[in-house]
């Protein structure tokens, strides 16, 4: 461990580095987030034994002593692994559900996904990230949880902020830091440390909030928050940020969990504090403009695409959008984002192929869209067609969502007897891995 590094930390917990040196050779602390628009959460205790210990960060979360990847529940999007202290900052969020939220520097998508389970039919979660290969595991999580309500970008936060000025009720900053709090997780936080870093990084998060600043509506709500505990990264940018925004003021962030930080009204949270480590501050500007973003004109559908929806969910309760030929829904207006880099805007339904529809794996993640075709399947059948096998089971012919216990985790084509596979290859388990048994 970097010498610099443990002596900084020294500073700061003069009384508690002892006990933070033991820590550095404690397991990792694991958790989940249960993701409530799929299941509730008293349901899935008594589908999974293994959540006695509810989290002290944010309701709905949980701590966990193993790794729970190949889940049924976890591949059905049922929950998210989330290290427990990373839930906070949007817990402090505290998102209502008609909010207009921007998820500034998204992925990997824990902090998005729980953005959007607190959202409602009018919220909308607008999830971006500037890394190309990393906004694409955001996407994929995002379609596990089965989010509808969303946009996910892939540009810069000069270019979303500029284009969208004062158009979010909230936003959150999880920002690219040094990552001291994962050291234990990721060698490279360790091996990598440098103060050199450290002061990188620091200016890169001043510049992110310059541009999150233009994005909140007045009275809008900033969330700033990092995985560090270096205080260039922390509090320094919080003084620098109010300094350099007068209109910006500091809410002091009264919780049972962490402990203040070192300005008042901050919160941090060591590996003491029962999580590895964050750094979270609440704000909100008082002044500036309020504005809408701008909805697209609905437009009818292809008689492929109705036909198609006819079978599988009542249409007329959302609405729809195709560009290219690729068809997506939500359950509020599309989102005009011209100029802007989108990945996905909306639940991916299908594409237009020739004289065909062919729907989409994402399509048929969202339990909130009460299918009319579904098939539930036993562990074992479930198990089958996560490593790309067909598996007998009578049912209606064509296109119907495959549940486990209820929650969607995929898609096929039935004949009336067999469901041929419809699982996407790169979602599919590897050979000799197996979906987990709950208990």
């Amino acid at each position: 461990m970097n010498e610099e590094f443990l002596e900084r930390i020294k500073s700061y917990i003069p009384d508690e580095f002892d006990g933070f040196l033991a820590s550095l050779d404690k397991p990792l602390y694991r958790g989940l987030r249960v993701n409530t628009k799929k299941i509730d959460t008293d349901i899935l205790k008594e589908y999974m034994p293994v959540l006695d210990r509810p989290s002290i960060f944010s309701k709905d979360s949980f701590y966990v002593d193993q790794p729970l990847g190949n889940h049924p529940f976890h591949l059905s999007g049922a929950f998210y692994l989330q290290e427990p202290s990373a839930s906070a900052p949007v817990e402090i969020m505290n998102v209502q559900q008609d909010d207009i939220v921007l998820d500034l520097c998204a992925a990997p998508g824990s902090k998005s996904t729980q953005i959007a389970q607190a959202l409602g039919d009018n919220g909308f979660l607008l999830s971006n990230e500037i890394d190309s290969k990393r906004v694409k595991i955001l996407l994929s999580n995002m379609e596990r949880m089965g989010i509808v309500n969303m946009a996910v970008t892939n540009t810069t936060p000069e270019i979303i902020c500029s284009k969208l000025q004062g158009c979010f009720d909230k936003v959150l900053v999880d920002a690219p830091c040094s990552g001291e709090g994962m050291m234990k997780k990721h060698e490279i936080a360790k091996d990598n440390w440098s103060l050199d870093n450290v002061l990188f990084c620091a200016k890169r998060q001043k510049d992110i909030l310059s541009h999150a600043y233009k994005a909140l509506k007045k009275d809008g709500i900033l969330v700033y928050s990092t995985c560090t505990y270096a205080k260039e990264e922390n509090e320094d940018v919080i003084e620098w940020f109010l300094n350099e925004y007068k209109d910006m003021e500091l809410i002091h962030i009264d919780s049972s969990f962490g402990r203040e930080g070192f300005i008042p009204g901050v919160r941090r949270i060591f590996p003491m504090d029962q999580g590895e480590g964050h750094f979270i501050a609440k704000l909100q500007k008082k002044s500036g403009v309020d504005k809408k973003l701008s909805c697209l004109r609905s437009a009818s559908l292809d008689a492929l695409v109705t036909s198609f929806l006819k079978d599988q969910i009542e249409k007329d309760k959302y609405y729809f959008y195709t560009n290219h030929d690729k068809v997506y829904l939500m359950k509020r207006p599309f989102i005009d984002l011209k100029n802007i880099k989108v990945l996905r805007q909306g639940l991916y339904v299908g594409d237009i192929i020739k004289k065909r529809f062919e729907p989409a794996h994402a399509f048929y993640m969202a339990n909130c869209l009460n299918y009319l075709m579904t098939v539930d399947v036993s562990i074992e059948s479930m198990d089958q067609f996560m490593h790309g096998l067909e598996i007998e089971q009578e049912t209606r012919k064509g296109y119907v969502a495959l549940c486990y216990k209820g929650i969607n985790f995929g898609f096929g084509k039935s004949d009336g007897k067999r469901i041929k596979n419809k699982i996407p290859k790169g979602l599919r388990l590897m050979e000799g891995s197996h979906v987990l048994k709950e208990d």
